[in-house]
């Protein structure tokens, strides 16, 4: 008879700054609890070790984007890639969770038993099986392919005779200094990009095809630095970082309710910050409202600054196809270029896109609606680390953790085994789980569970009310609750089960 395979308490998919946050969480708050971490590649941080194009950063403060529990004491608020994959490392060294993650771990599959309480995750480790049991299933994989991006097909690629590049895919190697470069999008990436590149290159092109909001905001945090030195190290983090959020909500709440008064806002930001005369309506001024799509933020208006000096331009038009020295626009202009950058996007992909099953029968999240935008209706034991849209990603993944925490503790009380969302009635009616309208939000709906529009299946992409969701509030709110497994199913008879609406 074969081994039994190594069962965890808690098991952990994805060691970027997800995982390794959830581990902290779960090691200091249900410290008798066994986890481990399963990482796909050979190293920690996420995307923040994968992508290595030029000038990689955040767009979110480290104020908001940092750790609850860790204080970020850089120099920059809006820093680089490469601070933030020191941070993540620095944190799973301090507090000892580093030594918890497998490595070249990708999972493929995840099956529920009923009759064990428990779920069964296979995985695949230099091409053999691996397999691994576990109470509870926590899914810290981000929203998007790591092993491609979004590139669209592009007519008469094939004849560009210098080098196309995915900045998901950057090369090592890839030698842009003193070579026309365009860049393909108008996304934080593509923004990012541009400032960068235009340091080395020749000249730097980025092409869109309709304008994005972009803000100018310091990378330098004035009022956190002077209440370092004013205040304890935590006091002066905690303060620095509620202030970032409320100015965050304030925007956000602003920008719904008077988005017109937001569009000028900007509108003349970027006009001041550009030469004089710019066609700031052309390449400046969206179509869509503000947060319809999230804002790009451009530390201390670098991206202006590029356009403003000459070594970057914005052409705003549509690609017809690629030639052998670029690419011709419908316009009839054609953009000559030695290196084509196309910052096109990304594809979105739930809990890595692995394979969900329940006693047997797969299991699509699509089919689901959303339980505090972290379970999901008739999953049992499972959750997934998701970020907010309109804020940073680690402020909704920190109280994912502590609700996590808590719902553990609470089973552990009352003698539970499983914890599974209930369904909300038909009456409560669905909508798309992310209100974005970005492209890679769009083209991935199909894939999404849905939320509805009662809580605690709403959505709400507010940071205070979820402290009170998920914090402060209920535990057991709409989760059917059993003490279910092995014993109930071998006698055949219902296992004790607790419902609260």
């Amino acid at each position: 008879m074969p081994d039994s395979p190594e069962h965890v308490n808690v098991l952990i998919v994805g060691a970027g700054l997800s995982g390794i946050g959830a581990a902290v969480h779960l090691q200091q708050n249900c410290p008798g609890k066994s986890y481990a971490i399963l990482e796909s590649r050979e190293a920690i941080g996420g995307t923040w070790d994968l992508f290595r194009y030029p000038g990689i950063r955040s767009d979110s403060d480290m104020f908001t984007l940092g750790y609850s529990f860790k204080p970020w004491l850089g120099e920059n608020s809006i820093t680089d890639g490469e601070s933030i994959l020191d941070y993540i490392n620095e944190t799973a060294r301090e507090y000892g969770v580093g030594e918890k993650v497998r490595f070249g771990h990708k999972v493929l599959a995840a099956e529920w038993s009923s009759a064990d309480a428990r779920w069964t995750v296979r995985a695949e480790r230099d091409g053999e099986p691996v397999e691994i049991t576990c109470d509870w299933l926590y899914g810290c994989t981000g929203y998007y392919r790591y092993d491609e991006g979004f590139s669209p097909n592009f007519e008469g690629t094939e004849r560009f005779q210098g080098e196309i590049v995915h900045p998901q895919h950057w090369p090592e190697d890839l030698d842009y200094a003193g070579k026309r470069v365009l860049v393909i999008g108008s996304g934080a990436t593509a923004m990012t990009l541009v400032p960068a590149m235009a340091e080395r290159a020749a000249h730097v092109t980025m092409l869109q095809r309709s304008p994005t909001y972009v803000i100018a905001r310091p990378a330098r945090d004035a009022l956190a630095h002077l209440l370092r030195r004013l205040l304890p190290e935590k006091a002066a983090y905690a303060a620095t970082r509620w202030k970032n959020v409320f100015l965050m909500l304030a925007s956000y709440k602003i920008s719904r309710r008077w988005p017109q008064v937001i569009k000028r806002i900007i509108r003349k930001e970027a006009q001041a910050k550009l030469p004089e005369g710019y066609d700031v309506d052309t390449h400046f001024k969206p179509r869509y409202n503000p947060w319809d799509e999230r804002l790009c933020v451009v530390p201390n208006g670098d991206l202006f600054k590029a356009i403003g000096s000459g070594k970057a331009e914005v052409v705003t038009d549509h690609v017809e196809t690629f030639t052998e020295k670029g690419v011709r626009l419908q316009s009839g202009r054609e953009l000559e270029a030695d290196v084509i950058v196309t910052a096109t996007g990304l594809n979105m992909l739930v809990f890595g896109g692995l394979q969900l099953l329940i006693d047997g029968k797969e299991k699509q999240l699509s089919e689901t609606v959303g339980y505090k935008g972290m379970m999901f209706s008739g999953v049992p034991n499972m959750c997934i680390a998701m970020g907010y849209t309109n804020a940073s990603f680690t402020l909704k993944t920190d109280l994912v953790a502590d609700y996590v925490c808590r719902l553990l503790k609470h089973m552990d009380a009352n003698g539970y085994r499983v914890a599974t969302p209930k369904a909300p009635g038909p009456e409560v009616g669905t909508e798309p789980f992310i209100d974005l309208k970005s492209g890679y939000v769009l083209r991935s709906l199909d894939q999404l569970p849905k939320q509805a529009t009662a809580h605690p299946w709403r959505l709400h992409q507010n940071y205070a009310q979820d402290i009170r969701l998920l914090r402060k509030g209920p535990i057991d709110d709409e989760i059917e609750f059993s003490r279910g497994g092995t014993a109930a199913a071998a006698s055949n008879q219902p296992s004790e089960v607790a419902a609260v609406a």
